[in-house]
């Protein structure tokens, strides 16, 4: 009878490794093909049960991640950061970059009608072909979503801030049932938080803005394998910057002209650090404090930036920009000098603050739509590599010693933002 049994004991143990070797090939064809569509919408829809997720993340973040103090994540949090490692979409209608491309990153949050105007600014923008866009998403919204993928005109990639407040529904750095409110006291209330100068509590709908920033940089330039190693200019426009289309043609002349015309710019800004200025028409160009609409700068400046991360997470601002010009630029030593060209290749047209203005509300913009005159000078290229440069001092704004306008007073955020920028490096020793 043992005899007898071998060849039916061999034939079942060849049955389950075929049966494994099957399904195995069926997962790496179903990665296949989520790579190919490469849309969170599919992702979100098929798997939206965190064992579902069983591919690995990729690159080095995942070394690093258990030696951070970060936030448990959700099901939610882990997609998205295993989509931030999908590759670009539209690699069969652009397959290469531009040598000398500059890369474009635009941070979005939950304003679909300002996005479409700024999808629809940038398809016209000549030259926009030749580079990647990348676009940053505070948390998942499905009609921001589905907006950016329906772009044809370039390489796209999404990413995705995987510690958003808005993909924590109940727990930090989301809304936490044992937080403080508004002006409590933590010791009479038994709750949980550090109020900021003015007395007031975290609230994560106006905290997202910093961490999706600086998460945001520190994602770019050290965590993704399309741009760890570029050493060019990244361009950086939010959603609701108006592009014009000679606004990639006049950085890349302002980037290749800076080293001489102005060695000491940090950057390269395609609008007038006053968001109400449209460029004072002079034939020079111009040099001024760096302005938040349409900022590019590279690597040299980046590390430069991070290394002063404490500076940057410990001031008590929820506004990225006004915590860097009132704290970070100013402890470079010296002036942070942008140069432009005297007419504006970007207008900020948003009528409404962060994270309102969703769905169709026409009082966030205009009677409903955006109006902004594009003349033919601003359709072609219009710096003149002879012109002179005027430099603008003595600027008004935040400067240093400005407290700032508080929002950023709980420890949890400031060390969430410590974290941020140790995510793609090690703690002990020289970073990558």
């Amino acid at each position: 009878m043992a005899l007898n049994n071998k060849p039916r004991l061999k034939d079942a143990a060849f049955r389950r490794f075929l049966s494994l070797v099957l399904i195995t090939l069926f997962g790496v064809v179903l990665l296949l093909f989520l790579l190919q569509t490469n849309t969170v919408s599919n992702l979100v829809t098929e798997y939206s049960n965190e064992n579902d997720l069983d591919f690995e993340l990729t690159y080095n973040y995942t070394q690093f991640r258990r030696l951070l103090n970060v936030p448990n994540q959700s099901g939610l949090s882990i997609l998205l950061e295993k989509r931030n490692q999908l590759p670009p979409r539209n690699l069969d209608l652009f397959p290469k970059l531009a040598n000398d491309h500059i890369t474009i990153v635009l941070y979005v949050h939950n304003r679909p009608q300002y996005l479409r105007v700024v999808v629809e600014s940038l398809s016209k923008v000549v030259g926009i072909g030749e580079t990647l866009l990348i676009v940053s998403h505070d948390g998942y919204f499905q009609e921001m979503n589905t907006i950016v993928e329906g772009i044809r005109f370039c390489q796209v990639k999404q990413i995705f801030a995987p510690y958003s407040p808005h993909v924590f529904k109940t727990s930090f750095p989301g809304v936490s049932p044992l937080d403080c409110k508004d002006k409590e006291d933590a010791v009479k209330k038994n709750c949980t938080g550090n109020p900021d100068q003015y007395g007031n509590h975290r609230s994560p709908k106006i905290v997202s803005l910093k961490h999706h920033w600086w998460w945001m940089m520190n994602t770019v330039w050290d965590g993704l394998m399309e741009t760890h190693k570029h050493s060019g200019h990244i361009l950086f426009i939010e959603e609701d910057h108006f592009i014009f289309p000679n606004a990639y043609r006049n950085l890349q002349s302002l980037t290749a002209l800076k080293p001489k015309k102005c060695p000491n710019c940090y950057a390269a800004n395609l609008a007038p650090c006053d968001v109400k200025s449209r460029g004072e028409g002079w034939d020079s160009l111009i040099a001024e404090r760096m302005g938040n609409v349409g900022y590019a700068f590279n690597r040299t400046v980046w590390r430069k930036i991070r290394t002063k991360a404490r500076e940057f997470c410990f001031f008590d601002d929820y506004n990225w920009d006004i915590t860097m010009w009132a704290t970070v630029y100013p402890s470079f030593g010296g002036p942070v000098y942008s140069l432009r060209g005297p007419r504006t290749s970007a207008v900020h047209f948003g009528k409404c603050g962060l994270h309102q203005g969703q769905g169709n509300k026409e009082s966030c913009i205009d009677k409903g739509v955006v109006n902004i005159e594009v003349s033919e000078i601003d359709k072609g290229g219009n710096i003149n590599s002879e012109w002179g440069v005027q430099v603008l001092q003595h600027q008004g704004g935040y400067q240093a010693g400005f407290k700032g306008w508080g929002g950023w007073g709980d420890l949890r955020d400031r060390e969430l933002c410590l974290e941020f920028a140790n995510m793609y490096h090690f703690r002990h020793g020289t970073s990558s």
